[in-house]
């Protein structure tokens, strides 16, 4: 399966107030695995950064006015991207600046050219429900250095973003890909897993700051659902059999 994982850098937060893109950055994956067929593009998008946008991207007017316009990159971009399935960290934000540039050159919107859009923060927030789930946080979460990401960058991020993904969705740590022959179990993408044998459980019980910050979470879930949360509720005793 071909992926692309993409991320863009823009002028502002809102297309539909005239704020353009002004990076686009992709990384491909083919059956799991980095090609190293990347795509990566600054833009010229005609107009200022507000203060904002261009303290996280750091890329300013004079930097961009030299680079070619999205028309000029669109059929590029159109090719690199169709039929791949399609990674983005919130889609929505991504897929509205992309449709509003598709718009403009009176194009279909960019999601009618790819087989699919997976939103990695969507997957995270089902995931890890009441956790922080932005780029950095999972890199974190997954040991993934990002210690050289002073400013967003597209490529940067879409590099990072592919690493996160597949940490995301590499599964039960108790099996192996192996590519070669076996009577073993056989993934989505047709590679052979081994069962391993699995290490020893470890059974830690919470300390008083752990039980009691867990108290506290309860609390709050009791206060919204405005009762008793499930997680308070005993457990209901068995049915007797019936004689």
């Amino acid at each position: 399966m071909r992926q692309i994982v993409l991320d863009t850098e823009t002028t502002g937060l809102n297309p539909r107030t005239g704020d353009r893109i002004i990076e686009i950055g992709c990384v491909e994956l083919m059956n799991r695995r980095l090609t190293g067929n990347n795509f990566h593009r600054y833009i010229n998008p005609e107009r200022d950064s507000e203060e904002g946008a261009l303290a996280v991207h750091g890329l300013t007017t004079a930097f961009l006015s030299d680079k070619p316009k999205f028309a000029e990159i669109f059929d590029e971009l159109r090719e690199y991207t169709r039929g791949a399935q399609v990674i983005i960290h919130n889609a929505p934000f991504d897929l509205g600046f992309l449709d509003a540039e598709y718009k403009l050159l009176r194009q279909s919107p960019f999601s009618s050219d790819v087989a699919g859009v997976i939103d990695t923060l969507v997957q995270a927030k089902e995931m890890y429900p009441g956790k922080r789930n932005s780029l950095d946080a999972l890199c974190d979460r997954y040991g993934i250095s990002n210690a050289h990401r002073t400013l967003h960058g597209a490529l940067l991020d879409s590099e990072l973003l592919a690493e996160v993904y597949l940490a995301m969705t590499r599964g039960q740590n108790s099996f192996s890909i192996d590519v070669g022959g076996g009577h073993n179990d056989v993934d989505g993408g047709g590679a052979t897993l081994e069962l391993l044998p699995l290490a020893e459980i470890v059974v830690r019980a919470a300390n008083e700051e752990e039980l009691a910050a867990h108290e506290l979470l309860l609390n709050g879930l009791d206060k919204d659902a405005k009762g008793t949360c499930i997680w308070r509720k005993p457990a209901p005793e068995p049915a007797e059999n019936m004689p």
